[in-house]
């Protein structure tokens, strides 16, 4: 084979070379505008694709229980509940304000809604508190009333804005709010008189109750 044949054998391999190169690149590069533009238009469009991103940022907590259960205590009840408050109240907890308040600093507010019950505890009554005349008049000493459940409804209760710093998330903050919500709500109970309520329809109820039973009249002692 002379100089000018091996001269043209060789070209045509380069040609060839240089071809499959470029088709290379060029499918690659289709494949990869491809591959963004499906990113792009998935993004862009409601979709499922919007809603397993936000799944990632934003993961559903998941929770699992034990399958163990301990029962510490069984208490047999004689509570007679009388009187029910629900109250809701707006508690704002901070914590780490200040200069640094930008770095440390957190502060929320909590929209609690909250239910009060109050009522007699039946099982502190003695026997000598029911005293039954021959006349047919019942003379009753009942305990004093006192609040039974205080609690927070978690359905209702709610976080309706959080500042948080930088560096400065304060994991008790929110149940440090919540404990102070249930005592504002049961000083609002208290204040408006939840115990007299509930001394009051006690009485209401044990007359009615013991009347009922045949008895001419009923008497309650202090």
């Amino acid at each position: 084979m002379n100089q000018k044949s091996s001269l043209s054998v060789l070209n045509t391999i380069l040609l060839a070379l240089i071809l499959v190169t470029l088709g290379a690149l060029l499918i690659g590069g289709v494949t990869a505008a491809s591959s963004f533009r499906q990113l792009v238009e998935s993004l862009k469009g409601p979709g499922e694709t919007i809603r397993e991103i936000k799944e990632i940022v934003n993961p559903t907590p998941t929770i699992f229980a034990e399958p163990i259960t301990i029962v510490r205590q069984v208490n047999a009840l004689s509570r007679l509940e009388t009187a029910s408050y629900t109250v809701e109240k707006i508690i704002t907890a901070e914590s780490g304000q200040g200069a640094f308040g930008f770095l440390f600093g957190d502060r929320l507010i909590l929209v609690a809604h909250g239910q009060v019950i109050a009522g007699v505890d039946l099982s502190k009554m003695r026997e000598e508190d029911i005293i039954v005349s021959q006349d047919g008049t019942v003379t009753v000493k009942l305990p004093p009333a006192e609040v039974l459940v205080v609690a927070l409804d978690n359905q209702k209760s709610y976080i309706y804005d959080r500042d948080t710093g930088i560096i400065g998330m304060n994991p008790a903050l929110e149940t440090e709010a919540r404990r102070a919500a249930e005592q504002e709500i049961l000083n609002a109970a208290l204040e408006d008189g939840i115990l007299e309520m509930a001394q009051r329809n006690a009485e209401v109820y044990l007359r009615q109750l013991i009347l009922a039973l045949g008895f001419k009249q009923v008497v309650f002692s202090r």
